[in-house]
């Protein structure tokens, strides 16, 4: 155990505290609620005790693993039909997932025919297991009226030149002098947008002026047009003003990365904690949103290896702003197969993923020897399994790049799951997600960069 997760663990628990790693596994056998098919009722209702939460972040140990994205689609569902829910908040960038939005809320024919998420990684989102959701989703709303139906919103930061693009789309429409003050303010931008991780360079690196100036004043000519009654404060002046939120923390983003891991980190989950507030307040007092994330992003980072190096997450932030209406599920598996790539842009490939570590916390639950289960130990009578929960050990991490050859360096950090989570879905063996082919003879756009994180 290292030094921080030790101190931790004495600031939690006192300096008594002691967890032998023989009796994690006979607990966590004990307290597993086997989960009954994807597919059937009884799997997703076993999640109606966390109906009560305003947010539920649902997470995912891969970007490429099928059973976390129908896991995540049929929790969700429930949480929709039964308790009300009515934002879904995923990791993906804004322009993107408001095609999707707009799909299942109604407002278009389709979103699969549009050329999103052509970027790399294409199969995060575009993939037959999120296609499926949206379809249902969008049936679901047809039974809706307008105001009633649920959202599909992303959260991430990197659509700098789609962003831009859906900013100066709306204001062409609504006030071409607007339009012509935001070509000249995002006119610093603009040279970079192809390549913003370059603007990031020169900037930090070459002396070139940042542009964070002209960018914060366009949204806030915007929004001072819309408090004068100038702009209508509708559905459109809102996804722009998302947008040119957006492009300020693309703009600051890009910077960051030159300053470090850190720093880039916290950046842009606090984008998307911001973003996932702006959603619940725009939806009003009855809004009560499920985020889609990586483990990475919906976990408390506070206890984990992350956390300790100065790095925050969403999850993190939600615990900490909205506490017991916050639920933190984690997602988990030992083996099986997963869609990733070898380096950043690269081919997806189907590759196969190593048995877990036996110093992770993915053997103990392999040990417990329940191949699909529910643990929650949120419950303050499962001080027995909050117990046994309360100690650092290594946790997997596969975002969209898998290198099994260094999974130690590359895809392994310590963590305390007692205080990471509140619950965890656990599939023994999974399966690929399977990935959607991008429309034909369509020239595709130039890459926001997303590296070095690919979680």
């Amino acid at each position: 155990m290292s030094g921080p997760s030790k101190t931790l663990m004495e600031k939690l628990y006192g300096k008594q505290y002691q967890v032998d790693t023989a009796d994690i596994a006979p607990v966590l056998h004990q307290y597993a609620e086997p989960l009954p098919d994807l597919d059937t009722p009884a799997f997703a209702a076993l999640f109606d005790r966390y109906a009560d939460a305003r947010v539920i972040l649902l997470g995912e140990a891969s970007h490429g693993s099928s059973e976390f994205y129908r896991a995540r689609a049929a929790i969700t569902r429930r949480l929709i039909e039964q308790h009300g829910f009515n934002i879904v908040a995923v990791e993906a960038d804004w322009p993107d997932a408001g095609h999707v939005d707009q799909y299942v809320r109604g407002l278009a024919h389709s979103a699969w025919k549009r050329h999103i998420f052509s970027r790399f990684p294409t199969w995060m989102w575009r993939n037959s297991e999120v296609k499926a959701f949206a379809q249902w989703l969008h049936g679901h709303n047809r039974l809706l009226p307008t105001d009633h139906r649920v959202e599909f919103r992303g959260l991430d930061v990197y659509s700098l030149r789609n962003s831009i693009h859906e900013v100066l789309a709306y204001l062409d429409r609504v006030d071409p002098h607007l339009a012509h003050d935001a070509r000249r303010r995002y006119g610093c931008l603009t040279p970079w947008q192809d390549d913003p991780a370059l603007y990031g360079h020169f900037v930090e690196r070459g002396g070139v002026m940042p542009c964070e100036q002209p960018v914060i004043q366009q949204l806030n000519v915007m929004l001072a047009e819309q408090l004068s009654g100038l702009v209508r404060n509708d559905e459109a002046f809102f996804n722009a003003t998302q947008n040119a939120r957006v492009i300020i923390a693309a703009e600051q983003y890009y910077r960051a990365i030159y300053r470090g891991s850190t720093a880039s980190w916290n950046l842009r989950d606090r984008h998307m904690f911001d973003t996932l507030r702006a959603l619940l307040e725009h939806r009003g007092p009855h809004a009560k949103a499920v985020v889609w994330a990586h483990n990475s992003h919906i976990g408390n980072a506070g206890a984990t290896e992350m956390g300790w190096k100065g790095q925050f997450t969403i999850g993190q932030l939600c615990r900490s702003a909205f506490g017991h209406d916050a639920v933190l599920i984690g997602m988990a598996t030992d083996r099986g197969q997963v869609a990733a790539a070898d380096d950043w842009d690269g081919d997806m490939q189907i590759k196969e993923i190593r048995p877990s570590r036996s110093d992770s916390w993915e053997h103990q639950f392999r040990l417990a020897g329940v191949p699909a289960s529910l643990s929650d130990w949120r419950d303050p009578q499962r001080k027995a399994l909050r117990h046994v929960l309360s100690t650092a050990l290594l946790e997997r991490a596969i975002g969209v790049i898998y290198r099994p050859e260094s999974e130690r360096l590359s895809h392994y950090f310590e963590a305390v799951l007692a205080e990471q989570f509140d619950a965890l879905l656990w599939f023994e063996q999974t399966q690929p997600v399977t990935a959607l082919p991008l429309p034909k003879q369509q020239h595709l756009e130039p890459e926001d960069e997303t590296y070095p994180f690919g979680v």
